[in-house]
């Protein structure tokens, strides 16, 4: 047996220990989906009898209500990466280029979307991933950047059936299954066999290719455990073997030497593409984690064997109650008889014709006979005990899911503002292990990023870090710049002062990070901006010391403007503190009110002249409906 055919037997193996393993959630996820996002909520017998019978199966699906709650909720909220130095040779500069350089690689690479679509998956089935890629960083270059892209399928991952972690750090083996059309098959993989991979549902693993435009490919991800020997320098710093033996002469010619080494377990990671006849590449992976990230729903283990839920799974039974009720309802108000005209014998028979048509037709007028007019029967009323279990069923819904009508945005029993903002965040609480298990795996993704990025961000090379506010910025890497003070001016060696240059080194030191969920810059500034103007209003003598960050958060033009002015006046007050008397600081304040009295003003104006137009827009009405009908 050949190399390739042994390595397509093993794979074969543990595919269909993988597929075994998920059989059973993923039976109840292609149901759940379907049920909640596709609208098939009635049973196919049950439908089928009724279209033959000629009766209504409506179907009112209040489901994804609850599933946009929850994913809105998290993209109001975004969980954010921080990343802190670990040991003695890592620093806070270098952690803030790493924090920056994430913050990059998901705004190019739109992360946001790969986040948002695995946690729709994980409240609509149970399950969602997304994964860590590299990518050129422009067509005429060798760098690699790194990406985080989403998984739009969550059915095409098989993950590890012996991992146990929440956020599948132990992960040694997992399979993407994706089909590529016929022709960029046969561009990409000239001379290979066109066979199908094996899946479930699909033919024998040695089957023909079908006739089809497709070919089912298998993207399988191995880690293994492997020895490497880590060296002890002269310089106290430890280095892997294989990186030293690339520096040597650089180390050698700076005098640093080996001084200890000992053996320790590490993890290789390697990518194969493979049909069901060969296989088609063999990569090696920079990282030591497998890149694909699962977000989980709600997470039962039971009796070793691990369950994942979506949010809408014990509540499919109420919506089913509801669709039902309000069909019934629907069915029987459509089937009551209209309601007739009852008169004396003989007062219909002039106009006949309209009062045979009167329950259908409507008529300008109708003559009766006699003088007694015909009267309508009042309607029997809409079957209240069918409205009272639809309601029952919308009630059962929200308890199972745990959000009530405060939640969802409609009027509840509460009154107060406090009353209802307590209600929902009892909603959020019960939902709240959804948005966790987001945290869970994006803190994943950022551990697998940090192992990533000293490999991938190597040598001498410019990369864009972005500030929390999205302000870019480049940085060299590998090269000596210049140290910079927070002012932007350069920092002076006070022994020889000359200029501080350092070379940033991304491979250095050791990182950990933290995972914080929470508004946006742009909320968390505006509601800065609303604090600060209250504390102004509490404390007017702090206007000079705080003037510039109030202008800088304000969103209004000519905010960042303003800003630097009242930050020139403070440095000048920091050069210049024993000539500045109570009368400047007066001064100060004044300039500062008049600033928050001219917004204040503008707005005023704005409401003004809003109002004015209205006012003239009904006056013009006004006149338009006082004319004559024929003038309009």
């Amino acid at each position: 047996m050949s190399k390739d055919e042994d390595v397509l037997q093993e794979a074969k193996e543990a595919f269909e220990l993988a597929v075994e393993h998920e059989h059973d959630n993923r039976a109840e996820a292609l149901d759940d989906i379907r049920f909640a996002r596709l609208a098939e909520q009635w049973p196919d017998n049950v439908r089928r009898q009724r279209e033959k019978e000629g009766r209504p199966t409506l179907t009112i699906n209040r489901l994804p209500t609850f599933i946009r709650q929850v994913v809105n909720d998290a993209r109001q909220n975004k969980p954010a990466i921080r990343v802190h130095p670990a040991d003695s040779k890592a620093d806070l500069a270098t952690a803030q280029i790493y924090n920056g350089l994430i913050r990059n690689i998901e705004v190019t690479s739109k992360a946001d979307v790969a986040y948002d679509t695995a946690l729709e998956h994980a409240a609509s089935c149970g399950f969602g991933y997304f994964r860590i890629g590299t990518r050129y960083a422009c067509d005429d270059t060798f760098e690699l950047d790194l990406a985080i892209d989403r998984i739009a399928n969550p059915f095409s991952v098989y993950g590890d059936p012996y991992s146990t972690a929440a956020d599948s750090a132990d992960w040694n083996s997992a399979f993407v299954i994706d089909r590529l059309p016929k022709e960029e098959f046969a561009a990409r993989y000239k001379g290979a066999k066109a066979v199908d991979w094996a899946e479930a549902g699909y033919e024998a693993l040695n089957a023909p290719w079908r006739e089809d435009d497709s070919i089912l490919i298998a993207e399988w991800w191995r880690r293994e455990k492997v020895k490497k020997t880590i060296l002890l320098l002269s310089d106290q710093q430890a280095m892997a073997e294989d990186v030293y033996a690339q520096h040597k002469a650089t180390l050698d010619a700076i005098g640093v030497s080996v001084v200890g080494q000992r053996e320790v377990m590490s993890h290789k990671v390697r990518q194969l593409l493979l049909t069901g006849a060969e296989v088609l590449e063999t990569n090696d992976w920079a990282g030591r984690y497998i890149p694909i990230v699962p977000v989980y729903g709600e997470e039962v283990n039971v009796e070793g064997k691990r369950y994942l839920r979506s949010l809408i799974r014990d509540a499919k039974d109420p919506q089913r109650m509801f669709n039902y009720w309000r069909t019934t309802t629907t069915e029987l108000v459509a089937l009551a008889p209209k309601a007739p005209f009852i008169g004396p014998k003989g007062a219909f028979q002039t106009d006949q014709a309209k009062w045979e048509t009167a329950n259908t037709d409507t008529h300008a007028y109708v003559e009766y006979d006699g003088n007694v007019p015909p009267q309508r029967q009042a309607f029997a009323g809409v079957p209240a005990g069918a409205l009272q279990e639809a309601l029952n069923a919308s009630d059962d819904m929200k308890a199972i899911i745990g959000m009530y009508d405060a939640s969802l945005g409609a009027r509840s029993n509460e009154t107060s503002g406090r009353a209802i903002m307590a209600r929902q965040r009892e909603g959020d609480v019960s939902t709240f292990h959804f948005i966790d298990n987001l945290s869970r795996a994006i803190e994943h993704a950022g551990r697998i990023l940090i192992d990533l990025i000293p490999k991938v961000y190597t040598g001498e090379r410019i990369v864009r870090v972005l500030g929390q506010d999205g302000a870019a910025a480049s940085v060299q890497l590998g090269k000596p710049v210049m140290e910079l003070s927070p002012n932007g001016q350069p920092v002076v060696n006070p022994a020889t002062g000359q200029p501080l240059s350092r070379i940033y080194d991304l491979s250095v030191g050791k990182y950990d990070l933290t995972v914080s969920t929470g508004p946006s810059f742009t909320t968390r500034r505006e509601e800065a901006a609303t604090q600060m103007m209250e504390l102004l209003r509490a404390f007017p003598a702090a206007a000079p010391m705080i003037a510039d960050l109030v202008a800088k958060n304000l969103d209004w033009p000519g905010a960042d403007e303003i800003a630097a002015r009242f930050n020139a006046v403070q440095e000048a007050m920091q050069k210049g503190a024993d000539k500045w008397t109570p009368a400047h600081f007066a001064s100060a304040q004044v300039e500062a009110q008049k600033v928050q009295a001219n917004a204040l003003m503008e707005a005023q104006k704005l409401r003004v002249d809003a109002y004015r137009a209205d006012t003239e827009r009904m006056k013009v009405l006004f006149d338009i409906s006082m004319r004559p009908r024929g003038m309009q």
